[in-house]
């Protein structure tokens, strides 16, 4: 019984290092560089199969989800992008405006200004939801998929461009606004 264990230890060792050294000289062959849309792209078997990141880098897919970037001035600050958010990532806060504040670059009047706009790629499912709803476009993926960091907190990305100040102002011509309409309707 003891002689038959030793000698399956021995062949399963032997086994294990036969195939060590089989990937061993295997590994000076260098692995072909192949796009990764090509249907055998996984089953190539030979050759040395890691990428020597950052020197080496994958192929990105045209339509990969990775980092997502705003365009705040074509934003409209609907918040349908927030809305339809299921782990509720995206964070706006509009402040409204008496008067159209301009226009997108697709035409859109933008009545709204965008006090807070943020996201926090570390909760980001990298779903897409956000970017299929946007009416003007404002909100895509990117190809940009290192970003990392050893806090949570620097993967909160601010995109709105408004001061406290400015977001005080805003809000204060918006009430103004507000009770001279107000007072307009009791005349």
């Amino acid at each position: 019984m003891i002689l038959k264990t030793t000698i399956q230890g021995v062949t399963t060792a032997v086994k294990g290092l036969l195939l060590t050294v089989r990937h061993l000289f295997a590994a000076r062959q260098q692995r072909q560089v192949l796009d990764i849309r090509r249907d055998d792209y996984f089953e190539q078997g030979q050759g040395v199969t890691t990428v020597q990141f950052p020197k080496e880098k994958m192929p990105i897919p045209e339509v990969a989800r990775y980092q997502l970037d705003v365009e705040i001035d074509d934003c409209i600050v609907c918040d349908l992008c927030a809305k339809a958010c299921p782990v509720d990532c995206i964070e706006i806060e509009a402040v409204k405006s008496p008067e159209a504040i301009g226009k997108t670059s697709d035409g859109s009047v933008k009545r709204l200004y965008a006090a807070k706009f943020n996201i926090d790629m570390a909760k980001c499912m990298y779903c897409g939801l956000c970017t299929v709803v946007c009416p003007t476009e404002c909100i895509t993926m990117t190809d940009q998929y290192d970003r990392s960091t050893t806090k949570l907190t620097d993967l909160i990305y601010g995109f709105a461009e408004m001061s406290e100040e400015d977001i005080a102002q805003r809000k204060e011509e918006w009430t103004r606004f507000q009770a001279e309409k107000e007072a307009a309707k009791k005349k």
